[in-house]
């Protein structure tokens, strides 16, 4: 015979760190009976003498005083009615009289704060799935981060710095939190809330972003985390950020310069600074997104001795395209200066980078320099592109506007600002089909190609 959730919540607790509950029964009266608690300062299992009494201790002890109502069918692994943070122990009582009622049996649990920077989700198989600010019913949700399950516990122990305590069987669905500051009965930073045995084994989907965690970190920051959880080379990159400790990942240059990055939520070309030295990380998001809403990180990024730098993205048709210039790319980027012919092997050296990042993430963007050994990795995106050879952006329009390259970028945002549907813009001057400039093309999704040059020859 299955067991009950709260017998599994009693057995967890033996060694797993749980949220502080006490969990309830409907007898054959209609009256609600105790079955298991775990309350710090009570022996493990104290029987209360009433309900109440049970309720205004777990709200005594609660980190935040406030408790969650899970009810659930017993013949049924999956709950029924969740009810999230009451303060009162009437309103708790008044509820659980509610649901009891329905002849459902019930868990009562601390609330514990899901907006403290951490994470909730589930672990399932070969997968784990989880999203900041919410409960582990955040999966049900779109915009989740989903991972293969070994990739999503080394990204979560580089932000956090622990790792998280979820060695549970392969074919169990363990619910959980992650949390900065240790909670629960057990005081520690990973909390289970449910556990199921013998469930799916699923498999994990191709990895995506933006997501609610990559917009939790900042893109750049995220990008970087998983290229250097998948092993490839990544500058050693500390990220100070909003909602997130300090915390580093990558490796060591031989450089003692560095750039400093900012991380907006999503990407956008070009829009925020990037520049070679060391700035105040508060200052500038202060005075780049005084709102605090565009901007979720910093990034101190050791440099690289840059012989050779550029971009190479996932153009039509399975196309990859590499570009770059000899020297630092940044100027090459804004698309300041054109691409220039590179040596064969650092094109080969690049597309193989490419090929392991497309063997794990499916089509790719990402920014790169090469140091004449090793190809290292500033900025990763997921995605294709329908870009190819003097199509930027493909698709027809009914009238075409004319933007110079060399009037920059800002220029050039306050053109498509102005755009309406119909309209194209032809790209006169040289520019890479992988600089910021084709980028924010790309963003807007208006029709883009290079103007063709005239020979006055």
């Amino acid at each position: 015979m299955p067991l009950h959730k709260d017998e599994i919540l009693n057995s967890l607790a033996a060694t797993a760190n749980v949220a502080q509950f006490a969990s309830f029964r409907p007898s054959q009266n209609g009256s609600l009976v105790q079955s298991y608690c775990r309350i710090t300062g009570y022996e493990e299992n104290h029987r209360f003498s009433s309900v109440r009494e049970a309720i205004v201790a777990l709200l005594a002890n609660s980190s935040d005083k406030m408790v969650n109502i899970r009810s659930y069918e017993p013949q049924s692994p999956r709950s029924r009615e969740f009810i999230y943070g009451l303060s009162s122990a009437d309103a708790v009582v008044a509820e659980l009289q509610r649901l009891s009622a329905e002849r459902l049996h019930l868990i009562v649990n601390e609330t514990i704060d899901v907006e403290d920077g951490g994470v909730s989700g589930v672990a399932q198989g070969q997968l784990i799935e989880f999203s900041p600010d919410d409960t582990p019913r955040c999966v049900e949700k779109p915009g989740v981060a989903s991972l293969p399950f070994p990739l999503g516990m080394k990204v979560l122990e580089t932000v956090y710095g622990f790792a998280p305590d979820l060695s549970f069987a392969a074919n169990a669905r363990v619910e959980f939190s992650i949390h900065p500051k240790p909670r629960g009965y057990h005081q520690r930073h990973t909390i289970i809330w449910e556990y199921e045995r013998d469930t799916p084994n699923f498999l994990s989907p191709p990895i995506s972003w933006p997501n609610r965690f990559s917009r939790h970190l900042g893109d750049k920051a995220f990008g970087l985390l998983i290229a250097d959880s998948l092993g490839l080379p990544v500058p050693k990159t500390t990220v100070v950020g909003r909602r997130v400790a300090p915390f580093t990942f990558g490796r060591e240059t031989g450089s003692f310069e560095v750039w400093t990055r900012t991380s907006p939520v999503e990407p956008q070309p070009g829009l925020y600074t990037t520049v070679k030295g060391w700035l105040d990380p508060f200052a500038l998001l202060l005075k780049e997104d005084p709102e605090g809403t565009q901007l979720r990180s910093v990034l101190c990024q050791s440099a690289v001795r840059a012989k050779y730098s550029g971009a190479a993205v996932a153009g039509a048709k399975d196309l990859i395209i590499v570009e770059g210039r000899r020297g630092e790319g940044d100027r090459f980027m804004l698309g300041l200066d054109s691409p220039e012919d590179l040596p064969a092997f650092v094109i080969e050296n690049v597309r193989a980078t490419y090929s392991v990042l497309a063997s794990r993430l499916g089509p790719v963007r990402f920014e790169w320099v090469h140091d004449g050994d090793v190809v290292w990795i500033v900025q990763l995106h997921c995605g294709a592109t329908g870009t190819q050879a003097d199509v930027i952006v493909p698709g027809e329009a009914k009238s075409w506007v004319e933007f110079t390259t060399a009037a920059g970028l800002e220029a050039l945002r306050e053109l498509l600002a102005t755009l309406s549907e119909g309209q194209g813009i032809l790209i006169v001057g040289s520019v890479g089909l992988t600089s910021h400039v084709a980028d924010l093309l790309r963003k807007a999704k208006f029709p883009a190609r290079l103007k063709p040059t005239v020979d006055r020859a």
